[in-house]
């Protein structure tokens, strides 16, 4: 048996490529759109991709089945589970519970995990040639290393209301029948660390069966199904506004993107065009550079691991946009936002001041000066992490209004007065400040060491 693990750490999802070398058929579960990494990856260990299938309809990613399907002829192999509303609306071949797919010396079995979703499945894997006996567990969303999925997406996210207390009691139903399967089952789950589809996921890649209900928080509820409800609705992160975009156009026939795009560098004349108009300018350089100078409206948007998030929480996949980036970077940025059916973008610059236009200076401000600020009246500080961050600590006197959120809640931000915001570690704050620039704030200040500095000075004055 060939087995790959395909990791995309922006955005924490891991898809896998199994092959059957005997036969030469190999099978991508839950593909990302950038396909030529699975195709590459066949080609090199004479492979063919014959089948494709998915465990459930992705809110996350824009997943590449459709693409890979169409590249390589193979069959589609997807959920027909979870009732008339959460069908795939699309050609496939419709898996249900017992469903078996067959490639080569390998199968495998469908099993309905309802909770994340209701039409999850998992893939129980049996290498046939090997032994008799199930192998692997590909889950999904539904378990994850130290984690489960969380079930209120549907609600948060797409807004079906009234899903997610039924999706977290399905969820504890579905966690009894993994408990069932043999404790030496390999668990490899669809994301790690990092990923918005649960809160405490773990960074190692896999686990087994029997770690899980050992050291996942999960499975320690016996009986208790409220508690448990309870204990994981509690607290999940804020889903970004792309997650209800990703799970329409995942379900339905879409336009396909089946090479990575390579955006055109835009000449000074084509650049000032775009933006005259209103096209949305990303500047993804680094956030030391970009507050030395950066061109007025621009949306700062760091091209790190997290750029996919912030940009599926910045643009609605309609709009057209320009990016400022280094061209080193294009292929990188430009696979990232492919993932997310962010395909509007019109091409790049290097330079902010290519344009020809005056930049504008961040108001950047260190411990000592916010302290000053904040012993005098009117200073509004604005902490822009996420809620359960603020509820972990937070500086005294600072509201929270999450960066995600910001833009749509500009009006609790006031403008007749000094506001100053700041995070975590200072990325998160820059984007932020970029917004509030963007929609005519003045008097605002960034205290870009967040809460790591603030945390450090009153350490080394407690000492």
């Amino acid at each position: 048996m060939f087995f790959q693990h395909i990791y995309d750490k922006s955005l924490a999802q891991g898809s896998y490529l199994l092959g059957c070398q005997t036969t030469g058929e190999a099978i991508v579960i839950d593909a990302k759109r950038d396909v030529d990494t699975y195709l590459d990856i066949a080609k090199q260990n004479n492979l063919r991709i014959t089948h494709v299938t998915e465990t459930h309809i992705h809110a996350d990613f824009l997943c590449g089945s459709q693409e890979l399907a169409a590249v390589t002829g193979a069959a589609m192999y997807l959920s027909d589970e979870g009732g008339d509303a959460w069908q795939y609306e699309f050609p496939h071949i419709g898996l249900k519970a017992g469903s078996v797919i067959n490639v080569g010396n390998l199968s495998l079995e469908v099993l309905h995990t309802p909770g994340h979703t209701p039409e999850s499945i998992s893939l129980l894997l049996t290498d046939k040639p090997a032994t008799d006996a199930p192998v692997m567990i590909f889950t999904g969303d539904f378990v994850f290393v130290g984690d489960v999925g969380r079930p209120d997406l549907l609600e948060t996210a797409a807004g079906f209301a009234g899903t997610k207390e039924a999706g977290a009691r399905q969820l504890f139903r579905s966690l009894e029948q993994f408990a069932a399967l043999p404790d030496y089952v390999q668990v490899w789950p669809g994301h790690g660390a990092g990923s918005a589809c649960g809160k405490a996921l773990g960074a190692v890649p896999g686990s087994t069966v029997g770690y899980e209900k050992i050291r996942n928080w999960a499975f320690g509820y016996g009986d208790k199904e409220q508690q448990f409800v309870d204990d994981l609705l509690e607290d999940q992160p804020e889903p970004p506004k792309y997650f209800a975009r990703m799970k329409q156009l995942n379900k339905v026939k879409r336009a396909l993107c089946i090479e990575v795009p390579v955006y055109p560098e835009l000449s000074k004349q084509q650049m000032l065009r775009s933006y005259q108009k209103g096209a949305r300018v990303i500047d993804t350089r680094n956030k030391t550079e970009v507050a030395k100078g950066f061109l007025p409206g621009s949306l700062h948007i760091q091209g790190n691991n997290a750029f996919a998030t912030w940009a599926g929480w910045m643009l609605d996949g309609e709009e057209p946009f320009m990016l400022i980036a280094a061209e080193d970077q294009l292929e990188d940025l430009s696979r990232k936002l492919m993932r997310i059916g962010l395909d509007r973008a019109y091409g790049y610059i290097t330079d902010p001041r290519e344009a020809g236009l005056e930049l504008q200076v961040a108001d950047l401000i260190g411990t000592e000066e916010l302290q000053q600020l904040m012993s005098k009246p009117g200073v509004q500080l604005i902490d822009v992490r996420g809620v359960s961050e603020y509820k972990a600590g937070h500086i005294d006197g600072a509201i929270n209004c999450f960066v995600g959120t910001l833009a749509d809640n500009l009006d609790t931000i006031p403008e007749d007065q000094p506001v100053v915001i700041y995070c975590q570690g200072g990325d998160r704050s820059a984007l932020a400040y970029s917004i509030l620039k963007r929609n005519g704030f003045e008097q605002v200040k960034n205290y870009s060491g967040g809460m790591n500095e603030w945390l450090a000075a009153r350490a080394h004055t407690a000492s």
